[in-house]
Parts: C-alpha cells; structure tokens; sequence
C-alpha cells in the first residue's frame, strides 16, 4: 500500500468507475485493512464489483511488476481495463452493475 506506483494503479482504476473517495491514501499501510474499509463504504451489488476488481488490480499488480515485467502505467492500466471487461462477460459477480456507475460508462 505504501508503493506510489501500486498507489497511483489503484485511483486510476477507481476513480475510472467513479469511486475515487475508495482509492487507497498515504496513510493506508494495510491492504486488507483498506479493502475491508472500501467494501464497507459500498451498497451489495457495488460490493461484488468492488471485490472482484480488487481482485483483478492486486493480480494485475502482483504478476505485471513483480514478475519483473515492469510495465507502465498506461500500459497495465490498458491491461486492467481490457481484462476487466473479459471478467464482465464472464460473468464476475457485481462487475456489469459497477461498470454501470462509471461516470462516462
């Protein structure tokens, strides 16, 4: 939670689906911590997407930088973003209703 680079994946990513008041902050130091908090802040159907797209960023993450891929910023969030619309027709629970609340979406 401390890495600016994770940081910065996770408002992008939240702030896209309009929920940038959930985006991890300076002073998170725990990743279940802030998630519990997140999940906490949300109704049940937004609930369901909100954990399956921390799910997907934490995956994202774990297997883009420290697999040694080093990717960019735009370029794993481009994954995040195609990787979630695939989850969305897989049918990843809450995801199609929090796709829904996007500001532009």
């Amino acid at each position: 939670m401390s890495c600016v680079f994770s940081r910065q994946i996770w408002f992008n990513v939240i702030q896209r689906l309009g929920l940038q008041g959930l985006a991890p902050q300076p002073d998170d130091h725990s990743f279940e911590d802030w998630w519990d908090q997140a999940s906490r802040r949300v109704a049940d159907q937004a609930k369901m997407g909100l954990n399956s797209v921390v799910i997907l960023v934490a995956w994202s993450l774990w297997t883009g930088v420290f697999d040694g891929l080093q990717p960019s910023i735009s370029g794993l969030l481009s994954t995040i973003r195609d990787e979630l619309h695939l989850w969305d027709l897989a049918g990843a629970r809450g995801i199609t209703h929090l796709l829904a609340l996007q500001p532009n979406g």
